[in-house]
C-alpha cells in the first residue's frame, strides 16, 4: 500500500512546529503548502487544533501577511460548527447584509466584480459559534481582502464606553490592551509613576 502523502495542513503545521516563535511570511507559507488555499489551511490549524499561531491583529510587532506561532502549548477550542438553525437566524437577523462594509447578498461587490455572497463570521474570533457571537459577512470582508469597515470609533467615544461600562469590564479592556500593547504598556506606567513621585 502507497504510503498516504503529506496535506498541506500537515506541511504547514511540521513548518509551524519546527519555527515556534520565527516570524514567518505568506510567500513562505504559500511555497510550503503548495496549494491556493494556504490561508485557509492555517486558519484551520488555529482554529481546529488550537495552535498558537498569531497575526498582525493579535500583535502590533508584526505586519499584514505575517504569521508565528507563539507557543507550541494548545488553545481552547470551540466546536465551530453552525447549525442551519442559527445560520438562518444570523442571516435574517442582520438582513442579509455585510456587518463591516454594508453590502448586500446578490449586488456587485466594488472591490472584487462578483455577485456577493453571505459568510458567517465569529465576532470574537475565539468564541464559540452562538447567536450572539456570530455576524454575517460578504465574501470580500470574510476573507480579509479589503480594509472596507464602517468608520471606526473615535478614542472619545471608546474612552466614554469604557467608563460606562462595569469594573471587570473596564478590567478585561485594560488586560487585553497590557497584552496587545506590552511595550507601550511598560512605559506609560514608568512615567505615571514618575510623574506621581514628583
Amino acid at each position: 500500500m502507497a504510503e498516504r502523502r503529506p496535506s498541506a495542513r500537515d506541511k504547514l503545521r511540521e513548518y509551524f512546529l519546527t519555527h515556534e516563535r520565527q516570524v514567518l511570511d505568506s510567500d513562505t507559507l504559500r511555497r510550503i503548502a503548495d496549494v491556493s488555499e494556504w490561508a485557509r489551511r492555517v486558519r484551520e490549524l488555529r482554529d481546529q487544533e488550537g495552535m498558537d499561531i498569531q497575526t498582525h491583529k493579535d500583535r502590533t510587532d508584526l505586519r499584514p501577511g505575517q504569521y508565528i506561532l507563539a507557543s507550541t502549548k494548545k488553545r481552547v477550542i470551540f466546536d465551530r460548527r453552525i447549525s442551519k438553525e442559527i445560520r438562518a437566524l444570523v442571516l435574517d437577523r442582520n438582513g442579509f447584509t455585510c456587518q463591516m462594509c454594508g453590502i448586500g447578498a446578490g449586488e456587485i461587490h466594488p472591490y472584487d466584480g462578483r455577485k456577493v455572497q453571505m459568510h458567517l463570521g465569529h465576532v470574537d474570533e475565539e468564541g464559540p459559534s452562538t447567536l450572539a457571537n456570530l455576524r454575517t459577512l460578504c465574501s470580500v470582508c470574510n476573507e480579509g481582502l479589503s480594509n472596507i469597515s464602517a468608520d471606526r470609533p473615535s478614542a472619545i467615544k471608546l474612552l466614554g464606553q469604557v467608563r460606562r461600562a462595569a469594573m471587570p469590564e473596564q478590567l478585561e479592556v485594560l488586560g487585553w490592551l497590557i497584552s496587545k500593547f506590552p511595550d507601550h504598556s511598560a512605559e506609560a506606567l514608568r512615567k505615571r509613576t514618575t510623574s506621581d513621585g514628583e
